[in-house]
C-alpha cells in the first residue's frame, strides 16, 4: 500500500506560514498527489487569516471525545485540531501540507514518525513589522511573540528550512516544489 508523505509546517506567529501554505495551494491545484489539511480552531474564521474551520469548545470538546482528530493542542487559549482524515490521505499516498504547532512536534513525530518538519524562519525585524501590520497583538505581545521565536530552535531531523524574510514567491516557490515533489498518486480523490 502507498504511503505519502506528512509535511508539518510550523514557524512563529507572523512568519508567513498561511500565505505561504496559501502560495503552494494554488500552484498545486492541479496536482492530485497533494492535499492541504483544514485546522480544526476554537477561533472564529477571519477573511485575511487561516482557511481553518471554526468551533465552538463545545464542539471541539465532541470531537476529541469521539476521536476525530488525529492531533489536537492548546497554545494562546485556543485549541486546535487536525482531523483523522489525513491518515486516509497518507495511506492513499498523497503528500499531506498542515500547518503545525511548535511545541507538538515532537507528539506529532511520535504518531507520525515520517513526518517532514518544515520551518518557516524569519528575522526579528521581519517578524515584528508583521505582527504589527496583523493588528492582533499589542506591543507587549509582540514583544513577547518575537522572543520567544528567537529561542526556539529546530533540530534538523527530517526539518527542511524556508527562508521568508523576502517577496512570497521566492519562499512559496521553494515550499510548492518541496511539497509537490513526487507524488506517489494519480489522484487522492
Amino acid at each position: 500500500m502507498a504511503e505519502g508523505k506528512l509535511f508539518y509546517v510550523i514557524g512563529p506567529s507572523g512568519s508567513g506560514k498561511d500565505s505561504l501554505m496559501r502560495y503552494a495551494r494554488a500552484r498545486l491545484a492541479d496536482n492530485p498527489g497533494v492535499v492541504f489539511a483544514h485546522r480544526y480552531i476554537t477561533r472564529p474564521v477571519e477573511l485575511q487569516g487561516e482557511n481553518h474551520i471554526a468551533l465552538t469548545e463545545t464542539e471541539f470538546d465532541s470531537r476529541l471525545a469521539a476521536g476525530l482528530f488525529a492531533m489536537h493542542w492548546s497554545s494562546h487559549g485556543l485549541r486546535y485540531g487536525i482531523g483523522r482524515e489525513i491518515d486516509v490521505w497518507l495511506t492513499k499516498g498523497c503528500n499531506v501540507v498542515m500547518n503545525g504547532s511548535r511545541e507538538y512536534l515532537q507528539q506529532a513525530r511520535e504518531h507520525y514518525p515520517e513526518l517532514a518538519a518544515v520551518w518557516v524562519e524569519v528575522s526579528s525585524e521581519v517578524l515584528k513589522a508583521r505582527l504589527q501590520a496583523r493588528g492582533r497583538e499589542n506591543a507587549t505581545q509582540i514583544a513577547a511573540r518575537v522572543a520567544r521565536a528567537a529561542q526556539f530552535r529546530l533540530d534538523n531531523g527530517g526539518a527542511y528550512v524556508v527562508r521568508n524574510d523576502g517577496p512570497l514567491e521566492q519562499a512559496g516557490e521553494q515550499l510548492r516544489a518541496l511539497i509537490g515533489s513526487k507524488p506517489k498518486v494519480a489522484s487522492c480523490a
